[in-house]
């Protein structure tokens, strides 16, 4: 027996249909924030009927007979994603969050495929897909069909001040003080965070290209610097046991002489595409904007016109155009040396596959300023972080459905990252040593943001700023000099446990190399006060 699914319905039918199935199906963690804050299930019910007047009209306004099976197939397939990883893992997709879609490498995306992700988008997006396809469109005159859509609206319109009076302090508070929640509904705030994007990115006046710091010299050295600044990802302070985490997580640098911690450091951005070309620019986090950094030259454009050797080795989707000006850029995202490297999945210490080479071929004498950018405890897949012998804290999540884990198991293998992670600025120290008769040396690490472990039911990183738990702004940062470096170790330690943020970065890594320019800001410079004069 033959099912027949086909259906017949008018396109303001289709749009009804399609914008409370939206609503009921789509929006779980809208409705379970939204009941957190006002524990009132008719100001629920209120919320979800201004939520289908606005996807409703929304919809009626902008599709017509020849777009509107496309344009809802689409928001379905985007929706049920949407509504994955808003409760899989607390994510908001606001602007922000879409540059960090468009920048994502295949083996994130690999890292974030999963059964239950298809499994949203096979019952939320493919099955109302197939039947909006299905359906056949009841075609009637161009009058008929825009008169049904003014009564609709008018409708809509009036629901409006309905709702308000009959809920009306919930909604002033809804407005005033919940603003957040409103970034929860789907499919409207991802389509105004596309928007907002696609505005900035295409239809904004185009920006001249800032040129900062044309006045930059190197400063008079008798032994050249050698300094290796470790990006790291996703690190947060308070699993440093340098900070006082119950675990060992830091077994290497606890033993390192004149290692120098960063207890109060905080970010710029939740996530990397906003941290990474925030920390590197002028801009300090209050007026910067990933489109004003693009068009600026930053630290690494200076360093690299007043001389200094610079190179830049990645192992973490890319330098987010930080790096784009500079000849020296080295890729290992996709690379396949071993034993470092697995399927295109390479650890961090394939970052310094072949360094020394590269640092003995630099024969101008001129100082050289390296950055390794790591993968570090990207998540969700922090098991694939470390190698197998780093797996000191058991039982491991080894899923990328952290909410599926016990929270032990999330822990533990995000604590592995940090064991690795350890070890592996022990190796770049080790490094650093093996360089010092030749340079003055020194390092600087500095996570470009924290992580959530499912505090509060959030995982990952991410949320707007406003709203983003500290341990996503709060990451760990700590410093290495060698005794022949012009820093007073004993100095930096009195002052390691200030208040920090991103912004002094820029002027901090100019001060380091003394090079001189007005962009220059020594009150920015963390080690300005401790530089000891030659």
């Amino acid at each position: 027996m033959k099912i027949d699914f086909r259906f017949k319905a008018t396109q303001t039918q289709l749009i009804l249909i399609s914008s409370l199935f939206f609503v009921i199906f789509d929006n779980y963690v809208f409705f379970e924030k939204s009941y957190q804050a006002f524990e009132n299930v008719w100001f629920l019910i209120g919320l979800g009927v201004l939520l289908y007047v606005v996807i409703s009209t929304l919809l009626l306004l902008v599709s017509n007979k020849y777009i509107i099976k496309p344009l809802l197939i689409t928001l379905f397939v985007l929706s049920s994603a949407a509504a994955y990883y808003m409760k899989t893992y607390g994510t908001i997709i606001d602007k922000n969050m879409i540059v960090n879609i468009f920048q994502t490498d295949k083996n994130e995306v690999k890292d974030l495929l999963n059964p239950t992700l298809f499994a949203y988008i096979l019952f939320l997006g493919v099955l109302p897909s197939f039947l909006v396809y299905k359906t056949e469109i009841i075609t009637r005159g161009l009058k008929e069909e825009i008169k049904s859509r003014i009564k609709l609206l008018i409708i809509n319109i009036l629901a409006v001040p309905i709702l308000y009076v009959l809920f009306s302090k919930s909604w002033v508070s809804f407005f005033r003080t919940h603003k957040p929640l409103r970034m929860y509904t789907n499919p409207t705030f991802y389509i105004y965070s596309f928007a907002a994007y696609v505005k900035d990115k295409y239809f904004t006046a185009p920006i001249k290209y800032r040129h900062i710091g044309m006045d930059a010299k190197l400063g008079t050295y008798k032994k050249p610097k050698l300094v290796v600044f470790v990006l790291g990802e996703a690190a947060r302070y308070d699993h440093f046991s340098l900070n006082g985490y119950k675990r060992d997580t830091n077994p290497v640098l606890e033993k390192t002489k004149d290692l120098i911690n960063f207890p109060d450091v905080h970010s710029c951005g939740t996530e990397t595409a906003v941290s990474v070309p925030c920390m590197f620019s002028i801009y300090d986090r209050s007026d910067f904007s990933i489109k004003k950094a693009r068009y600026t030259d930053n630290v690494i454009d200076i360093l690299n016109r007043s001389g200094v050797n610079v190179l830049w080795r990645d192992n973490d989707s890319g330098s987010k155009h930080v790096a784009d000006r500079i000849k020296n850029y080295e890729d290992f995202n996709n690379a396949n040396i071993k034993p470092y490297c697995n399927n295109g999945n390479c650890v961090d210490d394939v970052l310094l596959y072949k360094l020394q080479d590269w640092v003995n071929n630099v024969k101008n004498g001129k100082p050289i300023f390296i950055v390794l950018h790591t993968k570090g405890s990207h998540g969700p897949a922090y098991y694939k972080r470390y190698p197998k012998s780093f797996e000191k804290f058991k039982p491991v999540c080894k899923s990328n459905q952290l909410q599926k884990c016990k929270k032990e198991e999330v822990v533990n293998a995000y604590d592995n990252t940090i064991l690795y992670t350890d070890d592996f600025l022990g190796k770049v120290i080790k490094f650093l040593k093996a360089n010092e008769k030749k340079y003055q040396v020194a390092m600087y690490y500095m996570s470009d943001h924290g992580e959530s472990l499912g505090e509060g039911g959030i995982y990952l990183h991410g949320l707007p700023y406003f709203i983003a738990p500290d341990v996503q702004k709060h990451p760990a940062s700590v410093a290495w000099f060698a005794k022949n470096f012009d820093v007073n170790i004993s100095c930096v330690k009195k002052i390691s446990s200030k208040p920090y943020t991103q912004d002094n970065l820029f002027s901090t890594l100019l001060g380091l190399f003394d090079v001189k320019t007005k962009v220059y800001d020594p009150a920015k410079d963390i080690f300005f006060k401790c530089r000891i004069k030659k």
